[in-house]
């Protein structure tokens, strides 16, 4: 899924992006407790989207023009600054956090009557209205 045809990166590609966009246009790293605000500022953004587009709330004139994929984006930027403040290889995370995911859960989720129930149900609402 690769709309813009652009090239795919590799997670250590896009810290590499995101650092050298740090240095050329944003000065300097803001300090890791404020990129933590502003993460928390950010997911709240998206929960905000969440909560009206798949919850109960309805959209408020100024919710109406949201952008996911870029709430999405800016959520991932602030992240991958985080992991390159404090020198964390997301690719290599990722990877370590799959596999012991993996050998956790490898009978739980398969195991779990409520996704299997869930699965068979078919959608209780439409979500476009």
């Amino acid at each position: 899924m690769n709309p813009s045809n652009a090239p795919d990166l590799s997670l250590r590609e896009l810290q590499s992006l995101v650092d050298a966009w740090i240095q050329r246009v944003g000065v300097r790293y803001f300090s890791e407790m404020t990129n933590l605000a502003i993460l928390m500022e950010e997911v709240g953004e998206l929960s905000r989207i969440f909560a009206r587009t798949f919850g109960d709330q309805s959209f408020k004139k100024s919710d109406q023009s949201y952008n996911l994929p870029d709430e999405l984006a800016d959520i991932l930027f602030v992240l991958v600054c985080l992991a390159n403040q404090t020198g964390v290889d997301l690719q290599a995370a990722m990877q370590a956090n799959l596999e012991k995911k993996t050998h956790r859960d490898a009978e739980r989720h398969q195991n779990n009557p409520k996704l299997r129930e869930a699965a068979s149900k078919p959608a209780a609402e439409d979500r476009s209205t």
